[in-house]
């Protein structure tokens, strides 16, 4: 079983630049895709980037294409997704997830960013 701990959120002005963090317990995370969503109030949850089990690969949403970057470090079994260039469009739950890319197992509880204009 993973368990997933999302922090770094909370409020930031906008085009802030706050980073995410997700720290894994288990010892299967080097071995396992990670992923970032969101979910804003009164919206469904969707993709914002993922990254593939050696970092080599990584995928994003277009609507934040060269504002986010998402890392991880095997070591720390923790990964980050650095946020760039806030909008007020980006206020939403984010979480962290562990597993296949396209098919995530493991959730975390999710961070707030909120994001004032």
């Amino acid at each position: 079983q993973v368990q997933l701990v999302e922090s770094g959120g909370g409020l930031v002005q906008a085009g802030g630049s706050p980073r995410l963090s997700c720290a894994a317990s288990g010892r299967t995370f080097s071995t396992y895709a990670m992923g970032w969503f969101r979910q804003a109030s009164g919206k469904e949850r969707e993709f914002v980037a993922a990254i593939s089990w050696s970092g080599g690969r990584t995928y994003y949403a277009d609507f934040v294409k060269g504002r986010f970057t998402i890392s991880r470090d095997n070591a720390k079994n923790t990964v980050y997704l650095q946020m760039n260039s806030l909008k007020p469009e980006d206020t939403a739950v984010y979480y962290c997830a562990h597993g296949n890319m396209g098919n995530f197992q493991h959730w975390g509880q999710g961070t707030q960013v909120t994001v004032s204009s």
